[in-house]
């Protein structure tokens, strides 16, 4: 496979137990959509053809370097366990940006997981074009420690998040997130984003079924 682009990476910086933000130099052209992901193989021996897709966590028009938050599977023989270990100056392997999300406007976003990672630059971007207060996010996570960038989520000014935890002891709302939760929160002429694991996604959607959510109006990526 040939891919058009290649990064150098910049910085590893923690971000939960398990979650990384991997910033990379940014080359000329790698142009993308707030939302966006591309697929990145690591240039070395033995793992070009093993591409994963990431999506982008900087803003668009942020110059010098891309961020991606990524969780990281240590138990998992495979390409985020390799990544756990670069260092700055390694490279990875990038093509064209592309996905399902892009920014659709304010609405509610739904997410599980590393699922958040599309919402990033989105709620980013409405926050700096003082969009934020018919934007919602609900995320759900096992526990209070697994939820990516927490505090970010509750300083973001205008921001209106619940976390749904599946734990009993964090002080956190235990879900589950269902029809009659959605029904609640949902705006019928605003858009609802989804993203996360496919059981995540299949459920959302029949939830989105049951309360008769319009089509035209769910932006979700589930090619997870």
């Amino acid at each position: 496979m040939t891919y058009p682009f290649q990064l150098t990476l910049q910085s590893v910086t923690p971000v939960t137990h398990d979650v990384r933000r991997f910033r990379f130099d940014r080359p000329d052209g790698f142009a993308f959509e707030a939302g966006q992901a591309t697929h990145m193989a690591l240039d070395r021996d033995g793992w070009r053809d093993e591409d994963r897709p990431f999506t982008m966590a900087s803003l668009p028009d942020e110059q010098g370097h891309i961020d991606f938050v990524i969780k990281i599977y240590p138990g998992h023989e495979g390409v985020t366990r390799e990544m756990n270990g670069m260092q700055p100056g390694d490279r990875v392997l990038a093509e064209e940006p592309a996905g399902a999300i892009t920014d659709h406007g304010p609405g509610t976003f739904l997410a599980a997981g590393a699922g958040i990672t599309p919402f990033i630059p989105i709620l980013d971007q409405h926050a700096r074009d003082r969009r934020m207060d018919e934007c919602l996010l609900v995320y759900a996570n096992k526990s209070e420690r697994d939820i990516i960038l927490k505090d970010h989520w509750n300083r973001l000014p205008g921001l209106t998040s619940v976390h749904v935890t599946d734990a009993d002891d964090d002080g956190l709302p235990t879900g589950p997130v269902d029809a009659k939760m959605l029904d609640r929160v949902v705006h019928r002429d605003r858009p609802v984003y989804l993203c996360g694991p496919p059981g995540f996604v299949d459920t959302m959607k029949s939830a989105l079924d049951e309360i008769e959510f319009p089509d035209d109006k769910r932006v979700i990526e589930d090619g997870w």
